[in-house]
Protein backbone atom coordinates (compact mmCIF):
# COMPACT_ATOMS: atom_id res chain seq x y z
CA UNK A 1 0.00 0.00 0.00
CA UNK A 2 1.32 3.41 -0.98
CA UNK A 3 2.19 5.69 1.91
CA UNK A 4 3.77 9.10 2.16
CA UNK A 5 7.16 9.47 3.83
CA UNK A 6 8.72 12.80 4.71
CA UNK A 7 12.49 12.47 5.06
CA UNK A 8 13.98 15.23 7.21
CA UNK A 9 17.65 15.79 6.47
CA UNK A 10 17.23 14.04 3.13
CA UNK A 11 20.72 14.73 1.79
CA UNK A 12 22.54 12.75 4.48
CA UNK A 13 24.01 9.42 3.37
CA UNK A 14 21.67 7.37 5.56
CA UNK A 15 18.62 9.33 4.41
CA UNK A 16 19.56 8.84 0.76
CA UNK A 17 19.84 5.09 1.28
CA UNK A 18 16.45 4.92 3.00
CA UNK A 19 14.81 7.15 0.38
CA UNK A 20 16.01 4.88 -2.41
CA UNK A 21 14.76 1.79 -0.59
CA UNK A 22 11.35 3.38 0.03
CA UNK A 23 11.21 4.38 -3.64
CA UNK A 24 11.60 0.77 -4.68
CA UNK A 25 8.56 -0.03 -2.50
CA UNK A 26 6.53 2.51 -4.47
CA UNK A 27 5.90 5.08 -1.73
CA UNK A 28 5.48 8.83 -2.17
CA UNK A 29 8.37 10.88 -0.81
CA UNK A 30 8.83 14.42 0.46
CA UNK A 31 12.56 15.04 0.62
CA UNK A 32 13.12 17.82 3.15
CA UNK A 33 16.29 19.77 3.82
CA UNK A 34 18.29 22.88 2.98
CA UNK A 35 20.11 21.98 -0.25
CA UNK A 36 17.27 22.19 -2.75
CA UNK A 37 19.37 21.43 -5.82
CA UNK A 38 20.82 18.30 -4.27
CA UNK A 39 17.37 17.15 -3.15
CA UNK A 40 15.93 17.73 -6.62
CA UNK A 41 18.59 15.40 -8.00
CA UNK A 42 17.72 12.86 -5.32
CA UNK A 43 14.02 13.23 -6.14
CA UNK A 44 14.71 12.44 -9.79
CA UNK A 45 16.68 9.37 -8.75
CA UNK A 46 13.87 8.21 -6.46
CA UNK A 47 11.29 8.65 -9.20
CA UNK A 48 13.41 6.57 -11.54
CA UNK A 49 13.59 3.85 -8.89
CA UNK A 50 9.80 3.58 -8.65
CA UNK A 51 8.61 6.17 -6.14
CA UNK A 52 4.95 7.09 -6.61
CA UNK A 53 6.16 10.68 -6.39
CA UNK A 54 9.22 12.46 -5.04
CA UNK A 55 9.35 16.15 -4.24
CA UNK A 56 12.09 18.33 -2.78
CA UNK A 57 10.81 20.63 -0.01
CA UNK A 58 12.57 23.21 2.15
CA UNK A 59 13.26 22.38 5.79
CA UNK A 60 15.69 23.94 8.26
CA UNK A 61 15.62 22.80 11.87
CA UNK A 62 16.78 26.26 12.93
CA UNK A 63 13.97 28.04 11.06
CA UNK A 64 10.55 27.05 12.43
CA UNK A 65 8.92 29.18 9.71
CA UNK A 66 9.72 26.31 7.32
CA UNK A 67 7.67 23.84 9.39
CA UNK A 68 4.10 25.02 8.79
CA UNK A 69 4.23 24.78 4.97
CA UNK A 70 5.44 21.19 5.32
CA UNK A 71 2.64 20.31 7.72
CA UNK A 72 0.15 21.80 5.25
CA UNK A 73 1.69 19.76 2.42
CA UNK A 74 1.48 16.60 4.52
CA UNK A 75 -2.15 17.24 5.36
CA UNK A 76 -2.94 17.21 1.63
CA UNK A 77 -1.36 13.78 1.12
CA UNK A 78 -3.68 10.75 1.04
CA UNK A 79 -3.27 7.71 3.25
CA UNK A 80 -0.89 7.09 6.10
CA UNK A 81 1.79 9.64 6.91
CA UNK A 82 5.28 8.68 8.03
CA UNK A 83 8.46 10.54 8.88
CA UNK A 84 12.14 9.65 9.12
CA UNK A 85 14.38 12.13 10.92
CA UNK A 86 18.07 12.23 10.01
CA UNK A 87 18.70 15.83 11.06
CA UNK A 88 21.68 16.62 13.28
CA UNK A 89 25.01 18.38 13.57
CA UNK A 90 28.12 17.39 15.48
CA UNK A 91 30.83 20.04 15.82
CA UNK A 92 34.03 18.73 17.36
CA UNK A 93 33.89 18.92 21.13
CA UNK A 94 37.10 20.94 21.20
CA UNK A 95 35.50 23.50 18.90
CA UNK A 96 32.49 23.77 21.19
CA UNK A 97 34.82 24.11 24.17
CA UNK A 98 36.32 27.14 22.44
CA UNK A 99 32.95 28.56 21.39
CA UNK A 100 30.11 27.46 23.71
CA UNK A 101 27.59 29.34 21.57
CA UNK A 102 27.75 26.36 19.19
CA UNK A 103 25.77 24.38 21.74
CA UNK A 104 22.58 26.15 20.68
CA UNK A 105 22.81 25.06 17.05
CA UNK A 106 23.85 21.52 17.95
CA UNK A 107 20.86 21.04 20.25
CA UNK A 108 18.46 22.65 17.76
CA UNK A 109 19.67 20.50 14.87
CA UNK A 110 19.87 17.26 16.81
CA UNK A 111 16.88 17.53 19.15
CA UNK A 112 14.61 20.53 19.57
CA UNK A 113 14.08 21.41 15.89
CA UNK A 114 13.05 17.90 14.82
CA UNK A 115 11.03 17.45 18.01
CA UNK A 116 9.10 20.65 17.34
CA UNK A 117 8.26 19.47 13.82
CA UNK A 118 7.16 16.03 15.01
CA UNK A 119 5.01 17.65 17.68
CA UNK A 120 3.21 19.50 14.88
CA UNK A 121 2.89 16.34 12.79
CA UNK A 122 1.56 14.07 15.55
CA UNK A 123 -2.07 15.30 15.39
CA UNK A 124 -2.22 14.47 11.66
CA UNK A 125 -1.12 10.93 12.41
CA UNK A 126 -3.64 10.59 15.23
CA UNK A 127 -6.45 11.76 12.96
CA UNK A 128 -5.58 9.04 10.44
CA UNK A 129 -5.10 6.30 13.02
CA UNK A 130 -1.60 5.15 12.16
CA UNK A 131 1.72 5.96 10.58
CA UNK A 132 5.32 5.55 11.65
CA UNK A 133 8.03 7.91 12.82
CA UNK A 134 11.66 6.87 12.58
CA UNK A 135 13.86 9.01 14.79
CA UNK A 136 17.58 8.61 14.19
CA UNK A 137 19.52 9.25 17.35
CA UNK A 138 22.98 7.94 18.18
CA UNK A 139 24.85 5.61 20.50
CA UNK A 140 26.48 8.86 21.69
CA UNK A 141 23.25 9.55 23.57
CA UNK A 142 23.64 6.50 25.80
CA UNK A 143 26.34 8.01 28.00
CA UNK A 144 28.16 11.31 28.19
CA UNK A 145 31.67 10.80 26.84
CA UNK A 146 34.65 13.12 26.78
CA UNK A 147 34.85 13.45 23.01
CA UNK A 148 31.26 14.47 22.16
CA UNK A 149 29.18 15.07 25.26
CA UNK A 150 27.25 18.06 23.86
CA UNK A 151 26.12 16.10 20.80
CA UNK A 152 25.48 13.09 23.05
CA UNK A 153 23.33 15.21 25.38
CA UNK A 154 21.25 16.45 22.44
CA UNK A 155 20.68 12.91 21.18
CA UNK A 156 19.87 11.67 24.69
CA UNK A 157 17.17 14.32 24.86
CA UNK A 158 15.88 13.25 21.46
CA UNK A 159 15.76 9.61 22.59
CA UNK A 160 13.65 10.56 25.60
CA UNK A 161 11.35 12.68 23.46
CA UNK A 162 10.85 9.79 21.01
CA UNK A 163 10.02 7.46 23.89
CA UNK A 164 7.28 9.81 25.07
CA UNK A 165 5.97 10.34 21.54
CA UNK A 166 5.87 6.56 21.05
CA UNK A 167 3.76 6.30 24.20
CA UNK A 168 1.39 8.92 22.81
CA UNK A 169 1.01 7.71 19.23
CA UNK A 170 0.58 4.04 20.06
CA UNK A 171 -2.82 4.93 21.52
CA UNK A 172 -4.10 5.89 18.07
CA UNK A 173 -2.38 3.13 16.10
CA UNK A 174 0.84 4.95 15.26
CA UNK A 175 4.37 3.86 16.06
CA UNK A 176 7.79 5.39 16.75
CA UNK A 177 11.10 3.64 16.14
CA UNK A 178 14.21 5.01 17.87
CA UNK A 179 17.33 4.21 15.86
CA UNK A 180 20.76 4.33 17.50
CA UNK A 181 23.49 3.98 14.90
CA UNK A 182 27.11 3.40 15.77
CA UNK A 183 29.80 4.61 13.40
CA UNK A 184 28.36 5.06 9.90
CA UNK A 185 30.14 6.17 6.76
CA UNK A 186 28.62 9.66 6.46
CA UNK A 187 29.82 13.23 5.97
CA UNK A 188 29.40 13.80 9.71
CA UNK A 189 31.96 11.13 10.58
CA UNK A 190 34.53 11.69 7.83
CA UNK A 191 37.98 12.40 9.21
CA UNK A 192 37.16 11.53 12.82
CA UNK A 193 39.99 9.62 14.47
CA UNK A 194 39.41 6.37 16.33
CA UNK A 195 36.58 5.12 14.11
CA UNK A 196 36.04 1.37 13.98
CA UNK A 197 33.42 -1.07 12.70
CA UNK A 198 32.12 1.61 10.31
CA UNK A 199 28.85 0.59 8.65
CA UNK A 200 27.66 1.57 5.16
CA UNK A 201 24.50 3.71 5.04
CA UNK A 202 22.68 0.96 3.15
CA UNK A 203 23.04 -1.33 6.16
CA UNK A 204 21.37 1.26 8.39
CA UNK A 205 18.54 1.72 5.88
CA UNK A 206 17.97 -2.03 5.73
CA UNK A 207 17.84 -2.26 9.53
CA UNK A 208 15.39 0.65 9.67
CA UNK A 209 13.01 -0.95 7.19
CA UNK A 210 13.11 -4.21 9.11
CA UNK A 211 12.41 -2.37 12.37
CA UNK A 212 9.46 -0.52 10.83
CA UNK A 213 7.99 -3.77 9.52
CA UNK A 214 8.34 -5.48 12.90
CA UNK A 215 7.28 -2.37 14.88
CA UNK A 216 10.44 -2.40 16.92
CA UNK A 217 10.71 0.26 19.60
CA UNK A 218 14.48 0.81 19.82
CA UNK A 219 17.21 -0.61 17.62
CA UNK A 220 20.97 -0.34 17.48
CA UNK A 221 22.54 -0.54 14.06
CA UNK A 222 24.56 -2.52 13.31
CA UNK A 223 23.16 -4.83 16.01
CA UNK A 224 26.45 -5.37 17.86
CA UNK A 225 26.39 -1.76 19.11
CA UNK A 226 23.75 -2.85 21.59
CA UNK A 227 26.38 -4.96 23.33
CA UNK A 228 29.16 -2.41 22.97
CA UNK A 229 27.00 0.23 24.62
CA UNK A 230 25.84 -2.21 27.30
CA UNK A 231 29.48 -2.56 28.30
CA UNK A 232 30.09 1.20 28.18
CA UNK A 233 26.99 1.95 30.27
CA UNK A 234 28.06 -0.68 32.81
CA UNK A 235 31.44 0.90 33.59
CA UNK A 236 31.30 2.43 37.10
CA UNK A 237 31.46 6.23 37.06
CA UNK A 238 34.72 6.47 39.13
CA UNK A 239 36.44 4.39 36.44
CA UNK A 240 34.58 5.83 33.48
CA UNK A 241 35.54 9.43 34.21
CA UNK A 242 39.21 8.47 33.93
CA UNK A 243 38.82 6.91 30.50
CA UNK A 244 39.29 8.70 27.19
CA UNK A 245 36.45 7.09 25.27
Amino acid sequence: MQETWIILGATSSMARALSRALSEQGHALLLAGRDMEDMKRLAADCTARGAASAEAVAFDARKPATFTPLIETLSDQPGMLNAAVFVGSMPEQETIDSDPSLIDGTVTDSFTGPARFLQMMAPLMEERGGGTIVGVGSVAGDRGRLGNYVYGAAKAGFHTYLSGLRNRLTRSGGHVVTVKPGFVDTAMTWGIEGMFLVAPPEKVASDILRAVEKRKNVIYTPFFWRYIMLIIRSIPEPIFKKLSI
